[in-house]
């Protein structure tokens, strides 16, 4: 390796900044995995991480525990996921300060899908936020809390038409939201024409790219539609055949997430989102390859 190449690295890893999310565990062995997961990341010293929330609060106690114990054994900065789903105003607020009290200052703000799932009629509740814009305004009307809010580089599957889409970023930016994280994409034409798109429309707080490594790839072509996400035929020829060679479909993920985040830091991205399904292995092998290293990265159990 010659100096130069050296020094261009190492300039590279200095200012890649990258972000985790997680969802809380569900049982015994889920736990375990979820921590085994944040402690091999951990050393990557992510900008935050996020834990995700069940629509209707269905999960404030597992993510209020997840936060908690983030906040307490890490010094990693938590960012705890709000959703206005079935909930008054008043009581989402209370969840807010519940989250504040025990070390939050960064809520990712989303008006959250229904309980009956993807794709089914979202219902506002009476006395509540409509939308993650007033999501966002309640939020800000407490505390001057950072905000992260959702972005859809292909357009969230409830909108007729990218204005409207748009039209709703502007309004949570309005509101105040500080930074903007895309719904997962594996087509990166798609998501540079978004962010032009976005800046035109006068928006100009980051869009943080969301990285989703591919663990099973029918499930998460069977996701792709209810959420409205393209999966290139290109992709899908990469995992032909391997329903049952775990190890090569997992070398595969790793290669096929590398090469979209080197050819975003190409195009001068240099902030992603990695929505690791709690699992460490392939996001641990994308930062690595990325030139980010820690003190203590380094395997604690059987995290993927």
């Amino acid at each position: 390796m010659t100096s130069s190449f050296r020094s261009s690295a190492e300039a590279l890893s200095e200012r890649i900044k990258v972000s985790f999310e997680f969802f809380p565990p569900k049982n015994g062995d889920m736990e375990s995995q979820l921590w085994e997961s944040i402690s091999r990341l951990a050393p990557f010293q992510p900008d935050f991480v996020s834990v995700t929330y069940g629509a209707g609060g269905s999960t404030k106690q597992p993510t209020m525990n997840t936060i908690t114990r983030i906040s307490k054994e890490t010094d990693l900065a938590p960012a705890a996921h709000l959703t206005c789903v079935g909930s008054d105003k008043a009581t989402v607020d209370a969840v807010a300060r519940e989250f504040q009290a025990v070390g939050v200052n960064h809520f990712v703000a989303l008006r959250g899908d229904p309980p009956e799932g993807v794709g089914a009629a979202y219902q506002p509740h009476p006395d509540g936020y409509a939308n993650g814009a007033e999501l966002v305004a309640g939020l800000r009307a407490l505390a001057d809390f950072e905000i992260s809010v959702s972005a859809y580089p292909e357009r969230h599957p409830e909108s007729p038409d990218f204005a409207t889409d748009i039209d709703m970023l502007k309004r949570k930016v309005d509101a105040g939201a500080t930074r903007a994280i895309t719904q997962f994409f594996f087509d990166n034409d798609i998501y540079e024409r978004y962010v032009e798109r976005v800046r035109r429309a006068g928006i100009y707080i980051p869009i943080v790219p969301g990285i989703l490594p591919i663990h099973n790839f029918g499930q998460v072509a069977r996701f792709s539609k209810l959420c409205g996400a393209s999966v290139p035929d290109w992709l899908a020829r990469r995992f032909d055949g391997l329903e049952k060679d775990t190890e090569t479909r997992a070398l595969v993920a790793a290669a096929i997430a590398a090469e979209q985040v080197n050819d975003l830091v190409e195009r001068g991205i240099d902030d992603f989102h990695f929505y690791t399904m709690n699992r460490a292995q392939l996001v641990y092998a994308i930062c690595h390859m990325l030139g980010l290293r820690g003190d203590a990265a380094s395997p604690v159990g059987a995290a993927a």
